[in-house]
């Protein structure tokens, strides 16, 4: 259980000055910042090489693997797009991004088959000309992502001979296999940490040149029997530790709850550092591996108040109590330093709290980040399975008045996350936003 706050955490107090020095309007304001209005984007976006890229859905339903400039936000290329395989709930995939040599990189995204008895094609782009260097037929899959120097790809998906591929970015060659279907949550050019997904689901690390196995860690381990990933789940990292979180999912026909929480374990050897079991994560929240706040629920469902933790060590660094939660008819928002916890009314006057001291705090003029929408819409895919939605955008808003707040600089780094100085984000109708703050780089609430 989540252990009372007795003080002002230094921990946390720490966090927040670093994060200070680049969260305000004045920080963001003389930074080389651009967006790009003619894409839609719904899916993560992603950078590396000097590139851009997202998946966009057009006017008419269909998706295309847009690339842009990361420096002014300029459309490079464009190529029609597909998903083959994709659950509804893991969210339209984003295009890989593999850096080759310094400077260059590959673009790996799935576009329409080609062939007849293939559903898509996996193809791979030069990512500033979009030349195609090699292509590879899908039958399905999740999506491609990068593992260090190679491309990671989990094929045959929706049939019994799933495997995990390892390709070489330049050619396609295949590099090693692995039988089953696996997510990559963190790697390196030396290592490379997968999620099994089985019905043991396991986290696994493997050379990444190699393919050698050199740890496997069950999340039963860390969090108790009866995982069950159809819930859910969010991995980020924080030095040498990954912090994963399991949602819970009821099982429709025994209507029993399956085992969640938030767990760390280190990189290295996969020993576990710390668990938080029978919490919840809150949304719009930091990344589990950079800034998690949970929720604690009994066994009869009850909530408990809110809690902010510490990613290295699972402490407590800040909370407020349940009896301190407002009745109902509010949505979580968060100022840019996460200092402080907000309960957002649209339209009326909310409340806000001190995470540090766990007391209530003057909302006048106080400001919170929360979900532009709250009741999404499905995409409307065309040629796709229904029930996709594109990732969400975030608002700031005054919680004294429920109204929204404008116009934004830059949503903060706990949401955005930062990769090399750069932040980037979509807005509710899908353009593409950056600035260069040159925050360090870290996860946000996507990855």
């Amino acid at each position: 259980m989540l252990r009372p706050l007795t003080k002002p955490s230094l921990a946390l107090a720490g966090i927040l000055a670093l994060a200070a020095c680049s969260d305000s309007d004045a920080a963001t304001a003389n930074f080389p910042s651009w967006q790009n209005t003619q894409v839609n984007a719904v899916s993560r976006i992603v950078s590396a090489a000097g590139v851009v890229t997202t998946t966009s859905m057009k006017p008419d339903g269909t998706l295309e693997t847009v690339a842009l400039g990361r420096d002014d936000g300029r459309r490079l290329w464009a190529y029609p797009a597909t998903m083959a395989g994709r659950l509804p709930g893991m969210g339209v995939p984003a295009p890989a991004i593999v850096e080759t040599t310094k400077g260059q990189g590959v673009i790996v995204a799935l576009d329409p088959a080609r062939k007849g008895r293939w559903n898509a094609t996996l193809v791979a782009r030069d990512a500033r000309s979009g030349v195609q260097k090699w292509s590879r037929p899908m039958h399905s899959t999740f999506g491609p992502q990068r593992c260090g120097p190679y491309l990671c790809l989990s094929e045959h998906t929706a049939l019994t001979h799933a495997r995990m591929v390892v390709l070489d970015p330049a050619t396609g060659r295949v590099m090693w296999r692995l039988p089953g279907i696996s997510e990559v949550e963190w790697s390196d050019a030396e290592r490379v940490l997968l999620l099994r997904m089985a019905a043991n689901p396991m986290i696994e690390s493997y050379d990444v040149k190699t393919g050698k196995l050199q740890w496997q860690q069950p999340i039963e381990q860390a969090l108790g029997p009866g995982i069950d990933l159809s819930g859910g789940w969010a991995f980020g990292s924080t030095g040498d530790n990954l912090v994963g979180y399991v949602a819970p999912y009821t099982n429709p026909q025994t209507k029993q709850v399956s085992t969640f929480g938030l767990f760390s374990i280190r990189i290295g050897d996969g020993t576990v550092n710390w668990m938080r079991p029978s919490v919840v994560r809150v949304y719009p929240s930091g990344s589990p591996g950079y800034a998690p706040v949970v929720r604690p629920v009994d066994r009869r469902g009850a909530y408990g108040g809110f809690a902010r933790l510490d990613s290295e060590t699972g402490r407590v660094v800040g909370q407020i109590t349940a009896a301190d939660v407002p009745g109902s008819g509010w949505w979580l928002a968060f100022p840019d330093r996460m200092d402080k916890l907000g309960f957002l009314k649209h339209d009326a006057k909310g409340s806000a709290f001190n995470l540090a001291s766990g007391k209530a705090a003057r909302v006048d003029e106080e400001r919170g980040w929360s979900f532009c929408v709250t009741d999404p819409k499905p995409l409307p895919l065309r040629a796709q399975a229904p029930g996709f939605y594109s990732t969400a955008a975030i608002c700031e808003y005054d919680l004294a008045t429920g109204k929204r707040v404008s116009p934004m600089s830059a949503p903060p780094p706990w949401f955005t996350g930062s990769q090399d100085g750069w932040r980037l984000w979509r807005d509710e109708k899908g353009a593409v936003h950056a600035v260069n703050d040159h925050t360090a780089t870290a996860p946000g609430m996507y990855g």
